[in-house]
């Protein structure tokens, strides 16, 4: 992607080293060692509860400068100022796109943390992977991540690391649009099997929102390169509930997908990617079967 002189978020905040305490300390560990269990986790990005632990309260989140002190990487350092960037983007595309639906778009935030955090979802560790919590409208990351993409699901390059940000970002819009609590409370009443579906049907329009980004932020800013939308392509692929199942335990169970298979989760990311057309981003009107 080109990022060249692109403008940082303000809505960052640093709290890798923190151990879950909120704040600026000096110092960062990377955890790595994500297992294909926790990736699947990740996919629940819309609902963070079925993967947080108790309940605690979150410490006040306040936009801080991304550190650059001696004891953070080099990579790390280029990992957090490319999350500030493509959140600051993600905030320049969906003003615009509220805008022209008459709405007024409100950031989320961006927790850059190691190992554990405190948010007001309850508290979580990095194996959860990358979450977004709509009690404190706020994007959570630990930069590792980025590695295990790469390491663990052969999914590197910065728009698949731009697409999982995006992607959270998505579940942020469909909370501000009121699809995100609407689908929780259907689902909290539903049975296993649909509110599975339901989730579905959630994630795959989050999938869909990221094209979406990623198309006018291309028109915006022509900030997309050869190879770019196929690194997003074949991360979706790698992230589909039927793709994790069989790496981890050698076969799928697809009644128990609660994401999306691969197949359509390339095909809602692609569809945003190349449309751009937000109101093409219905998942909960289609049957169950075609989407």
């Amino acid at each position: 992607m080109r990022l060249d002189n692109r403008r940082m978020s303000n809505n960052v905040e640093d709290r890798r080293g923190s151990s879950g305490r909120g704040g600026r300390i000096a110092g960062f560990t990377g955890i790595g060692g994500l297992i294909v269990a926790a990736l699947i986790v990740w996919l629940s990005g819309g609902n963070p509860l079925s993967v947080l632990n108790s309940a605690q309260p979150a410490s006040e989140a306040t936009a801080t400068e991304i550190r650059g002190d001696a004891a953070t990487s080099g990579k790390e350092r280029e990992y957090a100022e490319f999350a500030s960037k493509i959140l600051a983007a993600t905030e320049d595309v969906w003003t615009e796109e509220f805008r022209r639906l008459g709405l007024e778009y409100e950031p989320p935030k961006m927790v850059l943390f190691t190992g554990s955090v405190n948010s007001a979802c309850g508290s979580a560790t990095s194996q959860v992977g990358p979450f977004y919590c709509s009690a404190d409208r706020t994007v959570y990351l630990d930069l590792s991540f980025f590695d295990e993409m790469e390491r663990s699901m052969d999914a590197g390059g910065d728009f698949a690391f731009a697409y999982v940000i995006a992607h959270e970002v998505g579940h942020h819009v469909q909370n501000l649009l009121g699809t995100l609590p609407k689908t929780h409370n259907a689902m909290a009443s539903a049975g296993q099997t649909e509110a599975n579906h339901l989730s579905v049907r959630l994630e795959l329009q989050a999938d869909f929102y990221a094209g979406i980004w990623a198309y006018h932020d291309n028109r915006l800013f022509s900030s997309l390169e050869p190879g770019d939308i196929e690194e997003g392509l074949n991360a979706a692929s790698r992230i589909g509930d039927d793709y994790l199942q069989k790496k981890a335990r050698g076969y799928a169970v697809p009644e128990t997908f609660n994401h999306g298979r691969s197949d359509q989760r390339v095909r809602w990311l692609e569809m945003g990617a190349t449309t751009g057309d937000i109101s093409r981003g219905d998942t909960f009107s289609p049957p169950y079967s075609r989407l």
